[in-house]
């Protein structure tokens, strides 16, 4: 009776134990893979042909080989995940306040959803003009970038979406919510209509003296605003314009449908793409061209960050040649440093020991003559 009594006890004790060290591993587990840390990973990501995306009205279409754009994959990271991320020498890590800058993760996301589009402008502006196109450029919207809180519009406007409407005013440019909030006093309430995503909706937001919430937070200067009677009434949203690039001819628009992918960086190649398709020919000779490199409506190509990884990207789908931004100095570009794109770029294809030829480039006109001497490939 007593040995019985004392197994029980022991089992009791091995139980209560095995219980507390399973809920500390489970505790220690979920830390390690799902708590995140203040870091973000960059990898890898994928190299897409542009052609599917890219339509010219009445383009040549020829094209045996095939223009990618490149792309970082990025992602909040755990513990388990920073851990193995330091190991792997084609992954860079950085720090969540370098990356957001300040900003919310939401008004980030928007950030790069504009920048895309904005690029997406820019490229086929610098194409038109190396194929000698006329176009026109018109705003076709506005698109909120980011709410303060204190401000009016916070929590009640969010980013990313497109303002449609302001009280009576229908909405293209910024100017358009300028004048119509001139209307307006302090303590009015404006309807706002705004596209959020494929919905429609229409909000209140009742018009405060900007100034004076931002003396009372010690802060400086808001978009959104109008000045009324030596005051800024508005909202307190900051906004960016969208625009509408369109071809003097109008057989020759062009349309770019990029899906999820933001960022920058794709201007170059989708200037490549769009140039191939208004002009005769095949500028692809059947090579695969990906490369990365911001591009502004001159058709100067500017630096771009993550250049290791989309070099990885681009090996993996078997390009013939990625085209790198060329080193440039401080100053250029607006930089505030120098960036060394092409030679980080050739670094890294050395240390993967790719076949691919990385080629610097300054220019979209720098591409298209490099491609234009190139024999065509066997």
């Amino acid at each position: 009776m007593i040995d019985s009594r004392h197994r029980h006890r022991n089992n009791l004790k091995w139980t209560r134990g095995f219980l507390s060290s399973f809920l500390i591993t489970l505790t220690l587990a979920y830390a390690f893979y799902f708590i995140p840390v203040p870091y973000y990973i960059y990898k890898p990501g994928t190299a897409e042909e542009l052609k599917p995306m890219v339509k010219v009205e009445n383009g040549d279409d020829e094209e045996k080989g095939a223009f990618m754009l490149t792309t970082v994959s990025m992602g909040r990271s755990s513990v388990i995940s920073y851990l193995f991320a330091r190991l792997n020498p084609n992954v860079e890590i950085r720090k969540k306040e370098e990356v957001l800058r300040g900003s919310t993760e939401e008004e980030y996301s928007t950030r790069q959803e504009y920048v895309m589009l904005d690029s997406q402008s820019n490229s086929i502006q610098a194409a038109y003009k190396q194929a000698g196109i006329p176009y026109r450029i018109d705003s076709r919207g506005v698109l909120v970038m980011q709410t303060i809180k204190a401000y009016p519009a916070y929590g009640i406007l969010h980013p990313g979406d497109q303002i449609l409407r302001v009280g009576s005013q229908a909405v293209a440019k910024h100017e358009d919510v300028v004048n119509e909030l001139k209307r307006h006093q302090e303590g009015e309430s404006v309807e706002v209509t705004v596209l959020r995503g494929k919905t429609e909706k229409t909000v209140e937001v009742t018009l405060k003296d900007l100034d004076a919430i931002d003396r009372e937070n010690g802060k400086n200067s808001s978009a959104g605003s109008a000045a009324s009677g030596g005051s800024r009434i508005g909202l307190g949203i900051s906004t960016a314009e969208l625009l509408a690039i369109t071809p003097e001819q109008g057989d020759k628009k062009v349309t770019i449908d990029a899906g999820e992918i933001g960022g920058p960086s794709a201007g170059l190649l989708f200037s490549l793409e769009i140039y191939n398709q208004l002009t005769p020919g095949d500028l692809s000779k059947s090579y695969r061209i990906a490369g990365t490199g911001t591009i502004d409506p001159e058709g100067n190509v500017c630096s771009i960050g993550g250049i290791r990884q989309k070099i990885v990207a681009a090996d993996r789908e078997q390009a013939d040649i990625f085209f790198a931004p060329a080193d440039r100095k401080k100053g250029e570009c607006n930089l505030s440093a120098d960036v060394t794109n092409y030679s980080d770029a050739a670094d890294q294809a050395k240390k993967i020991e790719t076949k691919m030829k990385v080629v610097p480039v300054a220019t979209l006109e720098d591409a298209v003559r490099y491609l234009e001497a190139l024999p065509p490939k066997a």
